[in-house]
């Protein structure tokens, strides 16, 4: 029984249970790869939210508020 036995129950093949099992570096290779995309993703959106102009930004409809 490999670390890695419990990638065949979501569908991995064999053969890849089995390099993971060999390699484990590359799992924790792809979990830092994802991690730094994502964080890569959170960062573009908060420059993109920060430099926004204020007419840019989306205001409450005043009429509507009053209509309430």
């Amino acid at each position: 029984m490999g670390r890695f036995d419990w990638f065949s129950k979501i569908g991995a093949t064999p053969q890849a249970v089995a390099v993971l099992n060999d390699q484990p570096i590359l799992f924790t290779i792809l979990l830092v790869v994802l991690v730094a995309i994502i964080l890569q993703i959170v960062l573009i959106w908060y420059i993109h939210y920060a430099t926004l102009k204020p007419e840019q930004k989306k205001k409450k409809d005043k009429k509507k508020q009053e209509q309430k």
